[in-house]
């Protein structure tokens, strides 16, 4: 029994900031990092899709106006885009932050001394609890509160009022952040992210359900080279729900297929520094997963990718000697004010998997995208800061990049697709380019990887296993020891047929 008691716990055991100083004084940047506050018609062979059938002035059952959604957002790549609602029975209005990496549609109900506003279920007669409790954590900050639904509205866009699932939050942790203007977020990515559990309808669903819109939403994010600490009105974007607004994009849609409905993942296939390709084995890039997603800050990848990245670009530069801070976030760098950096960095290029899967297209950032202005100092300096960050959790095409771009989250066929953005522009000049068709790498998505949900499951199926077996050990340890031995001090034939299955 000693030996058996042994086994079973080892079963158990088992299952169980400154500145570099270019012309300039450094600054700290501790105070400006808020990096990771905070994803139809066939495609031709030979050819881009253009928006097709979904570029319409509004949606077949006409219950959205697209042109009405045009500049609907407002924020930027440091503090977030966001968009007003108006939530329960009368309207209160609130700021949401879209965020195509999470699926809970959640918003303050209780006051934070870094929020204006905040929900007032109370106040709201449409407003039903749903009396679960729900707790989201992101890369950095999380929240808890408790489920409900209510009426909502959108006032740029949606001509009528639907009843989605709420969140109510009750209580956070770095979720709410100075400087920021909005008091909830609208998880925009699939069931399976929901929390918590899939069940919890996310609101694009409750749209598309309730208003017979086509299962598609467009996003532009207009913060190009605007300094993410600037005082003036934030730049603001579109969030188009229901279709694409061929006005805001230049030139032709390309599109990925998305691999799993969950974030929004995608192939990632080749990254190129000033189009010097670094040279890794493409699964390096899909590390985990690679995704598409609106609320996170910066472009993140991969430790092994990032290093590449940096060390391209430290060599490609016009700086010599330049601060490896700079990289790592915990510097930021600056300028005579008048003087521009970003004909010092080289251009930065993804390549995507197409739809057509022997085939690739390929977006490219400017530096005016990546090396992002933060703040001034004292009138005189323009202090910059590496749009770029190391992950351990994957590949993130974050508004670092996504400001470039219009992105189309295709739902209904399953793709994300990519074009210019008409408002990615610097001083009158694009920032963004978008090329192909490329011939296309094999099968650069690793082994196995399983969806979060899918990892919940068994994380607590394996605490179930662990509470089970210390239960029949505390028993073991409890009963009196009933086994027969042999008056040599052997243990019986059948204890040891047990000790034999074990081993």
């Amino acid at each position: 029994m000693l030996l058996i008691r042994e086994l079973l716990l080892c079963l158990c055991a088992s299952a169980a900031l400154g500145l570099y100083r270019i012309r300039l004084n450094i600054t700290p940047t501790r105070a400006f990092n808020s990096s990771e506050q905070l994803e139809a018609l066939e495609w031709n062979q030979a050819a881009p899709e253009s928006a097709g059938s979904l570029a319409l002035a509004s949606d077949p059952a006409g219950t959205v106006n697209f042109l009405d959604m045009v500049n609907n957002l407002r924020g930027d790549s440091g503090r977030g885009y966001y968009m007003e609602m108006v939530i329960g029975t009368p309207g209160q209005k609130l700021n949401i932050l879209v965020d195509t990496g999470s699926s809970n549609f959640a918003v303050a109900a209780a006051p934070h001394p870094y929020i204006t506003t905040f929900f007032n279920t109370a106040l709201s007669s449409t407003y039903r609890t749903g009396g679960r409790p729900v707790s989201v954590r992101y890369i950095q900050g999380n929240w808890e509160g408790q489920l409900g639904s209510d009426l909502i509205s959108i006032p740029q866009g949606l001509n009528s009022s639907i009843t989605v699932n709420i969140a109510a939050i009750l209580a956070s942790d770095g979720f709410f952040l100075p400087g920021i203007n909005w008091q909830g977020i609208l998880g925009l990515a699939y069931p399976s992210l929901a929390r918590p559990d899939p069940s919890v309808e996310p609101f694009f669903n409750s749209l598309v359900q309730q208003t017979s819109i086509p299962d598609v939403f467009s996003l532009q994010m207009c913060g190009a080279g605007v300094s993410i600490s600037a005082a003036s009105s934030p730049a603001g974007g579109s969030l188009i729900l229901g279709g694409i607004e061929p006005t805001l994009y230049r030139g032709s849609m390309w599109y990925t297929p998305v691999l799993q409905e969950w974030y929004y993942q995608v192939e990632v296939l080749k990254l190129e520094v000033a189009d010097h390709s670094l040279n890794l084995d493409c699964r390096e890039y899909n590390t985990d997963k690679a995704i598409v997603d609106s609320g996170t800050t910066l472009l993140r990848l991969p430790t092994k990718v990032f290093d590449a990245v940096v060390e391209a670009i430290a060599q490609m530069s016009l700086i010599q000697d330049f601060s490896s801070g700079f990289f790592t976030g915990t510097k930021l760098v600056c300028w005579v004010k008048g003087e521009s950096p970003w004909s010092f960095f080289p251009k930065l290029s993804i390549y995507l998997r197409a739809t057509n899967t022997s085939q690739s297209f390929r977006l490219t950032v400017l530096p005016q995208l990546y090396i992002q202005p933060v703040t001034d100092v004292d009138g005189t300096l323009n202090c910059f800061r590496f749009g770029i960050s190391s992950s351990t959790n994957g590949l993130v095409i974050g508004a670092t990049v996504m400001e470039g771009f219009y992105v189309a989250f295709d739902r209904a066929n399953k793709r994300v697709g990519f074009a210019v953005s008409s408002c990615a522009e610097s001083n009158g000049e694009p920032v963004s380019e978008i090329e192909g068709p490329f011939p296309a790498e094999g099968g650069c998505v690793g082994g196995l990887s399983l969806p979060e949900p899918v990892l919940w499951v068994i994380a607590y199926a394996l605490m179930g296993l662990c509470a089970l077996i210390l239960l029949t050990l505390l028993l073991l340890l409890l009963l009196p020891c009933s086994c027969r031995r042999q008056r040599d001090g052997e243990i019986t034939d059948q204890s040891s047929l047990v000790r034999h299955r074990i081993k």
